[in-house]
């Protein structure tokens, strides 16, 4: 479980394919406090680290998580939104974020406005996962590359999301731009009202 509060954007430093598989290998200032099989987020997306070598760690992402992710799209030196898993003793400052990775979306704009940014992202819109929940309500929680955020002008298949200086120099939003895909984690929250809704019309 995790808050969307991200720790820093670690830097891909090796990138190797086996089969479907992809093995990730990250640098970051935290490393030597991990341990093999913990549960760190990488934009959004619940990765165990199988390997430590001095500050650098590896996880291993499976086809599936590539398909539904950005994953597959990194190359050496982009820069992730790494994450560990929340204290049971910690404040809850983002929201609930699991990190399992409901879909992708493309930044379609980004404005700056007075010291601050405004991205605009557009994804899929499915009609029958947007009655499970899958979808964005005005002033709720969505995770981006593992970033939790208010959303604004939410659409049916669009959203805007503003983005502090903080946030924009400590994560890859700095690195976000037109077409630029994203990882998206709808609130599970949502999804779970949205179900128990279903069932209580169905009866």
């Amino acid at each position: 479980m995790f808050s969307g509060i991200v720790e820093e954007a670690a830097v891909v430093t090796g990138l190797q394919k086996e089969n479907g598989n992809l093995h990730i290998t990250l640098r970051c200032s935290f490393t030597n406090e991990l341990k093999i099989d913990q549960s760190v987020s990488h934009n959004g997306v619940c990765l165990t680290v199988v390997n430590i070598s001095g500050d650098e760690y590896t996880v291993t992402a499976i086809q599936e998580t590539l398909e539904r992710s950005n994953l597959g799209l990194l190359n050496l030196g982009d820069k992730v939104n790494v994450e560990r898993s929340m204290l049971i003793n910690g404040r809850l400052d983002g929201h609930i974020v699991q990190g399992h990775v409901d879909q992708t979306a493309v930044c379609t704009n980004v404005e700056e406005t007075e010291g601050s940014w405004r991205y605009t992202f557009e994804y899929v819109f499915d009609e029958d996962k947007a009655r499970e929940g899958y979808v964005t309500v005005e002033k709720g929680s969505v995770t981006v590359n593992g970033v939790s955020l208010t959303v604004c002008h939410s659409q049916d298949n669009s959203f805007e999301v503003a983005i502090i200086p903080y946030t924009h120099e400590h994560t890859n939003f700095h690195q976000i731009e037109y077409g630029s895909v994203v990882n998206l984690e709808f609130d599970i929250v949502g999804k779970y009202l949205s179900r128990m809704i279903k069932y209580a019309v169905d009866k």
